[in-house]
């Protein structure tokens, strides 16, 4: 039996607009409980399009 990715048999994941709507709300909020900020404040900082995470070099402990 061959196996489908998920992307393709997950209704919600084939919408892409309803994909990133759902991926920002819940971002979001998950954010704002660790902060403290409002969710609508952290939902507009977050980018439009979905895309790689710049990598950060790890920082050097100070001796």
């Amino acid at each position: 039996m061959s196996k489908k990715p998920l992307i393709e048999t997950n209704p919600y994941l084939k919408d892409a607009a309803r994909y990133l709507r759902d991926l920002v709300t819940t971002v979001s909020s998950s954010t704002a409980i660790e902060t403290g900020a409002r969710p609508g404040t952290i939902a507009k900082s977050l980018p439009s399009v979905p895309g790689p995470l710049p990598v950060k070099s790890p920082r050097r402990s100070a001796r």
